[in-house]
């Protein structure tokens, strides 16, 4: 008798197990998928753990249902990393699994009616009873999913049950549908065609049919059928677009077994290759003086951080890099922070690699991310993977090198929901376990990770020049808060501004404006009494988007009509209040209104093609100013660019958070460092009502080093990392007062264990979101410390507040190394 040990894709914190039939026993493998029914009535694809024998379970078990996959679908190492994840931060496997595993590969079980086709009525039905059986009887079976969306009454499946017991319905657990390989219809030789003599024959049978010999011999051309080196099955939809016949006339060539039709399986993800070159474009002295600096680090290390100030060529080295590893015969993640990304520096690879490069992220269609997924674990498959932070993910079988671009970037944490882990931090993890190498690059690294550097944990290589000796941009501090007194400003724009940009675009060439806040305005306010208008279910002021002229929360979606009178006071005098990515745009048009204008923000950019197509026509010169929040600031390519500009960097300073400074000067920096790439020196515009802070003098002088003293000691005075841990732990509940008091309850119970490691608790600045109050506690772990004995006594103590009965409904969410 065989027992599996299986991972759900469920919150729950320990593995279940389940008995194999005898009949399915020979097809299980672990990492493989199995259907297995869980709780009263659902089922679930898990994946297997492990396979024991001698066993005997403390409790009755359940049966594997259906075995899914010949090949597992995760290997071994990919689910000692879902277990490290699953560790370190706080999380369960389960909720690894949910996020790892592409849409497709997950499937569960939903709830179908069906109608009863011998259903005769003897019971009298009431009016709710008629309107669920009559939207049932007209599709005969709706899952309960789509039956909710119509029928929006709470008493739902009380009625279904009522219907059920009067034989009027029946109700089925049914897998929902996954991933489905696409297939064409294909055409080659009947097997009785098994030499040249009977084709030959078959060509003087068919004199009198001009049209079947037709096709048959455009089959011949198309399908190379007397070279090996060139036989291939056309498609079926191919070969009559060639010959321009009606489908009957091959139907008679199958019938009379000369040719045959069948299905082949094809891929989703196949592109026309561009032209591909060497990928040796000779590196300058500095670039080949870093390269070899990176190889004899790795001797020593298994991680470098490549520090490189802004349009040095770090992305030519990784080409190469990535190159040497494909020959060889390892593969290559290539880890970037932001989608937007991935449509430009693809085009990059694949001119280099061809079809050996792949892409993976969100934006994909589910389809295409599983035939990604299969493609990775083949012998022929991708060498080399571009992707945003879900790719860590990917079951890579020789990995060699993982590259992580702009390693200093925020966006490489998931935040929401579970695991909220950190894809650089998990990038080291998951090279280390497949005895890989990890290359961190960027112009303005993480302050934890260039300490790790200095303290001689990883590898540091700097390029400190420009490629092709382009000098670093000039930056123009301008003071908005005395133009504003002497009344200078120009809605938004200091008149500096503008006279860059008009020069700009005289000289045929482009400029980037960066603003932080994307929407139109921050919020619409009443001039009479004041008056903002506010999220109904979080604590946050509407922001407000001109293009559906509605004020809209961007924590929940909440939207609602603009505000035209002033509910409080009845007042007419409402205006918008502050400016995001929206309104720059909307300015621009009326200062330049022969320019082309484009915005770069999550609301401009919800599809693929979106993105893709806002990079290539800003590349191709079709948009002359871009506008954006920090997509603009990510490594973004672009030879015409000449000037760059933060709309307002006091927002960035002001920020409450003790990363605020560094990432002010990494942002600035950053979209700094997109003009002047190629020719002219480029120009920096900062708008800054304060122009002598301190980090805007770093910028200025392009000093990291000094910025990173400054940050360093300030981190060591206060106790923050790199030489301290933070775990935060956020309560959530429903009732204020409830989370108020669950907050002050655990945090007394935590001081009592860390001491004066543990902060709070304090309400957050926005207190309440989804109609959730949060509370946070914060507990800062020497790094001296044992930090996996925190954590076991972080869950200890959140696992006993949660089984008090009064706070049974209470979530407390872990966040470890937050950002």
């Amino acid at each position: 008798m065989l027992f599996i040990d299986v991972i759900l894709p469920l919150p729950l914190p320990r593995y279940f197990t389940y008995q194999a039939p005898d009949e399915l026993a020979g097809q299980i493998q672990k990492g493989g998928r199995v259907i297995v029914p869980f709780g009263a009535r659902k089922y679930y694809s898990a994946i297997v753990l492990d396979i024991r024998e001698n066993y005997t379970p403390s409790y009755p078990v359940k049966e594997i249902v259906s075995v899914l996959d010949d090949r597992p679908v995760a290997n071994e190492l990919q689910i000692k990393l879902w277990q490290w994840i699953a560790l370190y931060y706080m999380c369960t496997v389960g909720e690894v699994m949910k996020a790892a595993i592409p849409s497709g590969l997950k499937l569960e079980s939903e709830t179908k009616v069906f109608f009863n086709e011998a259903y005769v009525q003897c019971d009298e039905l009431n009016k709710r009873e008629e309107e669920v059986l009559n939207l049932v009887h007209d599709k005969k079976s709706l899952p309960v999913s789509e039956i909710a969306a119509v029928y929006k009454h709470k008493d739902l499946m009380r009625i279904v049950q009522s219907l059920v017991d009067k034989e009027a319905l029946w109700v089925e657990e049914v897998i929902a549908g996954g991933y489905k390989p696409r297939f064409e219809t294909c055409v080659r030789l009947h097997p009785a065609m098994d030499n040249e003599n009977k084709l030959k024959t078959a060509f003087e049978a068919l004199k009198k049919a001009p049209k079947q010999l037709d096709i048959l011999m455009n089959f011949v051309r198309l399908s190379g059928v007397f070279s090996e080196r060139t036989k291939r099955d056309p498609a079926k939809k191919e070969l009559l677009q060639t010959v321009d016949a009606q489908p009957e006339a091959l139907n008679a060539l199958v019938r009379k077994n000369i040719l045959e039709l069948y299905p082949k399986e094809i891929s989703r993800l196949n592109s026309p290759l561009p032209t591909l070159h060497s990928p040796f474009s000779i590196l300058n002295s500095t670039q080949q003086v870093a390269m070899e600096q990176i190889q004899e680090a790795f001797t020593a290390k298994d991680v470098v951080l490549l520090h490189g100030i802004t349009s040095s060529g770090k992305t030519e080295i990784y080409i190469h890099l990535i190159d040497e590893q494909i020959r060889q015969g390892k593969q290559v993640l290539y880890l970037l922070p932001e989608i937007a990304l991935t449509a430009q520096i693809i085009n990059r690879l694949k001119a280099v690699f061809g079809n050996k490069a792949g892409i993976y992220h969100s934006k994909f269609p589910d389809a295409e991310r599983v035939e990604v997924w299969n493609n990775i674990g083949k012998a022929d498959g991708y060498s080399v993977v571009l992707g945003v932070r879900s790719s860590i993910f990917l079951p890579f079988t020789r990995l060699g090198l993982v590259i992580v671009d702009e390693e200093h970037e925020n966006t490489y944490k998931q935040f929401d929901p579970a695991p909220r882990y950190h894809a650089r931090d998990a990038a080291i993890v998951l090279a280390s376990m497949h005895g890989a190498k990890t290359l961190l690059g960027t112009a303005t690294p993480a302050i934890e990770s260039y300490y790790n550097a200095r303290q001689g944990k990883y590898g540091l290589v700097e390029l400190t020049q420009r490629y092709a000796g382009m000098e670093l941009p000039e930056v123009n501090i301008v003071n908005t808060a005395l133009a504003r007194k002497q009344k200078k400003m120009q809605s938004h724009f200091h008149p500096d501004l503008l006279t860059a940009l008009d020069k700009t675009l005289k000289a045929g060439k482009q400029a980037i404006l960066f603003q932080n806040r994307r929407g139109f305005a921050p919020y619409v306010q009443c001039r009479l009494c004041e008056y903002i208008p506010r999220c109904a279910y979080c604590d946050v002021c509407l922001t407000y988007h001109k293009f559906p002229d509605r004020l809209v929360c961007h924590y929940c979606g909440y939207s609602v009509e603009n505000m035209r009178q002033c509910p409080a006071c009845g007042g007419l005098d409402v205006g918008d209040m502050g400016f995001g990515t929206e309104k720059i745009e909307d300015e621009l048009k009326i200062f330049f209104p022969h320019a082309h204008i484009a915005r770069l923000d999550l609301d401009s950019t919800r599809t693929r093609s979106s993105y893709e197509k806002i990079i290539t026509d800003f590349e191709e010169g079709k948009t002359d100013i871009l506008v954006g929040t920090q997509m603009v600031t990510k490594g973004l390519d672009f030879e015409n660019v000449q000037l760059a500009a933060v709309m307002n960097v006091d927002n960035l300073l002001s920020f409450p958070d003790f990363r605020a400074y560094e990432r002010c000067y990494q942002l600035v920096t950053q979209v700094s460092g997109r003009s002047g790439r190629a020719g002219k020196r480029g120009l920096v515009v900062i708008q800054a009502s304060k122009p002598q802070h301190p980090i805007i003098q770093f910028i200025i002088a392009n000093d990291y080093a000094g910025m990173y003293a400054s940050q360093l000691a300030e981190r060591e005075k206060f106790k923050y990392p790199p030489f301290y841990r933070i775990v935060r732990l956020t309560l959530k509940h429903k009732s204020k007062d409830t989370v108020h008091l669950a907050a002050k309850e655990l945090a007394e119970y935590l001081s009592k264990i860390f001491g004066k490691r543990v902060l709070g608790p304090e309400t957050p600045l926005i207190s309440r979101i989804q109609n959730y109050y949060l509370e946070n506690i914060w507990i800062k772990i020497e790094k001296q410390a044992s930090a996996q004995k925190a954590k076991e006594l972080l869950s200890e103590a959140i696992n006993n507040i949660r089984q008090l009965a009064t706070y049974k409904s209470l979530q407390v969410v872990a966040d470890v190394d937050p950002v």
